[in-house]
């Protein structure tokens, strides 16, 4: 049976110029797909899928599929696939302030209105770190054993006086697969508060 992996595959494929769509088109018919959720990379999926597993929700079972973009400035060539030029689905996602011109382009290009889109003023880490606390963050880091780590990143000439959430933000991004851990470790560690307002919106919405 076909899932929604097999389809964010397939539509990596297609966006990269490696298939025609039709494998894409015949997944999202078989799957019921109803909206595409536009993210940037898989720390994004990550920390929306853990929420909607939180939160008590099946995206798949909803006709909603959450996709790995592998980049802001990708948005275009998926609104356009994914979009009312391609399989008519509903678009919606995340987007950071300083990339917002490249998702109202390429939205508007489509054809898509961008008013479901919702904005994170630096990242979604940084909206994580910040909705936590830089104490509670740094506790986490302790439990995960990277103590050592932040220490020596800390102390390093370039970090000192920043501020400590913006530390935090940019240790979670010097190792490969970090972020997409600390992705679903600090959505987790959120429990039954509040969600950032980017990401609480983005999931009401859905």
């Amino acid at each position: 049976m076909a899932d929604t992996r097999a389809f964010q595959d397939e539509m990596s494929r297609w966006a990269a110029g490696g298939s025609d769509g039709e494998a894409a088109r015949a997944l999202a018919l078989e799957l019921g797909l109803r909206t595409a959720v536009l993210l940037e990379g898989p720390s994004d999926v990550a920390a929306v899928d853990t929420l909607a597993a939180a939160r008590g929700r099946d995206l798949a079972a909803e006709g909603v599929c959450v996709v790995s973009m592998g980049g802001a400035m990708s948005v275009a060539r998926y609104a356009e696939l994914l979009g009312p030029p391609g399989l008519d689905l509903r678009l919606t996602g995340l987007c950071d302030e300083r990339e917002r011109g490249y998702y109202e382009r390429g939205l508007r290009r489509a054809g898509a209105p961008d008013r479901d889109f919702f904005v994170c003023v630096a990242d979604l880490e940084d909206e994580l770190v910040r909705t936590l606390g830089s104490a509670r963050v740094e506790e986490i880091i302790r439990t995960e054993g990277d103590l050592r780590p932040w220490q020596t990143f800390v102390s390093q000439p370039a970090q000192h006086g920043r501020p400590r959430h913006q530390q935090l933000r940019r240790f979670l991004g010097t190792k490969k697969g970090r972020k997409i851990r600390y992705g679903t470790l600090l959505v987790r560690a959120l429990g039954t508060a509040p969600a950032p307002s980017p990401l609480e919106g983005l999931l009401a919405g859905l």
